[in-house]
């Protein structure tokens, strides 16, 4: 499976300590995923899957790939989007 689309909305940074953008993607054209969030972890940023709060409190994934490959892809993807944002911006500044 390959991402063949990416939808970010970008997050107000001083709102939300870690959250950077909430991401759609679609894979081949035939899945919609929604509900991803693009987070900045202590190594960088990382994509966290939907999830859902249990009755426990905690989290849990509710959509999640299976083979690492396909998450790496995923993250590959929507880190590219996510910086080719902050560069058109740039350029529409000055």
């Amino acid at each position: 499976m390959k991402v063949t689309n990416v939808k970010i909305k970008k997050v107000d940074g001083d709102k939300f300590d870690r959250l950077r953008a909430y991401v759609d993607v679609t894979l081949d054209d035939c899945l919609v995923i929604h509900g991803l969030k693009l987070m900045q972890g202590e190594q960088g940023l990382f994509v966290a899957m939907p999830s859902r709060k249990m009755r426990n409190e905690e989290f849990k994934d509710i959509v999640h790939p299976i083979c690492p490959e396909l998450r790496n892809d995923i993250t590959k993807v929507v880190q590219e989007k996510y910086f080719s944002l902050d560069e058109e911006q740039e350029e529409a500044v000055v």
